[in-house]
């Protein structure tokens, strides 16, 4: 009877430790797969950043905000896109409040400033401004993309002559545009630049410079 049960045993621990070895092999497959959840995200347009920036602005800062400005900025490492950026920052003003606070959007951290998600800046003071108004983000029908690709033809002839790289690109209601949130495409410098003003609400040229 002993002589049986042996050798049974000594197969059964062979099978086992056999399944152990197979569970082993599947790890690194589970790796590839949290490594690419973790990868990078890339950039995006300045319409799904203010979304995000907007509902925790509502939660954490006051119900009747309005955005001021909104503007791409940048992360090492990621390149922006034609009117995408890894990074976004807008400026919410609160007249009840009578404040104003800057939130960013960050599609990675980028240590030790950068966070991922929705960060929220300190409050400052609030009483208007002379040069850009608050606006709706819902008349808003052109996204940044669609705005970057107007704003390059607008500015082709200056683009031929001085191929500048890196735009960058901002969202705002200026005062001589009222009532007009106006996506704002500059290339260059203020000695040899140009920038190109397109209407948030049908992707136009308005003027430029």
């Amino acid at each position: 009877m002993r002589k049986f049960v042996l050798p049974g045993l000594a197969v059964f621990g062979l099978l086992w430790l056999g399944a152990c070895s197979s569970d082993t092999k599947t790890a690194p497959s589970d790796d590839k797969s949290a490594a690419a959840a973790a990868a990078p995200a890339g950039p995006v347009s300045g319409k799904t950043a203010y979304w995000e920036m907007y509902t925790r602005a509502r939660s954490d800062f006051a119900k009747d905000i309005m955005p001021i400005s909104l503007e791409a900025k940048e992360i090492p490492g990621i390149a922006n896109g034609d009117g995408t950026a890894a990074m976004w920052t807008a400026e919410f003003v609160s007249d009840s409040q009578k404040e104003r606070r800057t939130f960013t959007y960050a599609v990675v951290a980028h240590p030790p400033d950068i966070y991922k998600g929705v960060t929220i800046g300190r409050p400052l003071p609030w009483s208007g401004s002379r040069d850009i108004m608050p606006f709706s983000m819902g008349g808003v029908q052109v996204d940044s993309d669609a705005a970057f690709k107007s704003a390059t033809a607008d500015a082709a002839t200056f683009l031929k002559a001085h191929p500048v790289k890196d735009p960058t690109v901002s969202l705002k209601e200026l005062t001589r545009y009222q009532g007009i949130p106006t996506w704002i495409v500059f290339w260059g410098n203020d000695k040899l630049g140009y920038r190109s003003f397109i209407s948030g609400v049908d992707g136009k040229p308005m003027t430029s410079k």
